[in-house]
């Protein structure tokens, strides 16, 4: 009896360790993307940037399930985060779009990098990071990462080369890395994805999204993340736009009716 117990502490702190090995793996992915993206193999630096995001998923997840989230692993967690999701795509970007503009160009890979770091730092000291009801405020710093980081495969796809090449990229690059960098830092709500279960709607529902990405990102990645990355920052900043008007005419509506009653009176 007495060995038992005493191996219970070893066993747990092997759990508590198991959430931190992920989100290391998510550092080495992002230092490897950066080491790629100065050797110009930019498609290998991309993916690995999508490898780290997967990384941090599942360190949080797996924090969850087994109860062993810390203070030290958020700190750790948000490190990693402005390597692999701030400087790793910055960097691609500068090498990819900047770097041929020449000029203070390169200013807009570090507002991004700004923009991750307070992100990650708000989350970290507010309790506006997140609401109850599912829902994340200001674009996750993944989202923004991996989005800027799944551009150049998808102009290696033959749909880009036929009906997308003529734009100019250039141009609209900076201005996805500018609405990138302020939907982090805004307070616009973006939803998470919904919980896996197989009990209550809810949990079937979000089953179907995860094998949906999980299925279109194995078989067609390259042509798949980048609109997916566009459609999430455009779905919040959408969302934000219709409730914002709603609600200014709510306010309008009600304002009339106050000028009514004071009249009657």
């Amino acid at each position: 009896m007495k060995r038992a117990r005493r191996g219970r502490p070893n066993v747990r702190r092997v759990v508590v360790v198991v959430p931190s090995m992920f989100t290391l793996a998510n550092l080495l992915f992002g230092i490897w993307a950066l080491v790629l993206a100065s050797r110009g193999e930019f498609y290998r630096a991309s993916w690995y940037i999508v490898l780290a995001g997967v990384m941090d998923t599942l360190d949080g997840r797996v924090a969850r399930m087994s109860k062993t989230g810390s203070r030290f692993g958020a700190e750790l967690d948000s490190l990693v985060d402005i390597v692999s999701f701030g400087v790793a795509p910055a960097v691609l970007v500068y090498h990819l779009v900047f770097a041929s503009q020449g000029g203070f160009t390169w200013l807009f890979s570090y507002g991004f990098v700004v923009c991750v770091a307070l992100r990650l730092a708000r989350y970290n000291v507010s309790d506006t990071g997140h609401d109850p009801v599912g829902a994340f405020h200001g674009l996750p710093s993944p989202a923004a990462g991996m989005t800027l980081a799944t551009y150049y495969p998808f102009t290696q796809t033959e749909f880009f080369q036929s009906q997308l090449a003529a734009l100019p990229w250039s141009q609209i690059i900076i201005f996805l890395t500018m609405g990138l960098s302020l939907a982090m830092v805004s307070t616009i709500r973006y939803a998470r994805l919904p919980r896996i279960g197989v009990r209550t709607l809810r949990g079937l529902v979000g089953l179907a999204v995860v094998l949906t990405v999980l299925a279109f990102g194995i078989w067609s990645r390259d042509i798949f993340f980048f609109p997916l990355g566009i459609a999430y920052l455009t779905y919040g900043l959408g969302r934000a736009a219709v409730v914002g008007f709603l609600e200014r005419g709510d306010e309008e509506d009600n304002g009339q009716l106050g000028e009514r009653d004071e009249g009657a009176t």
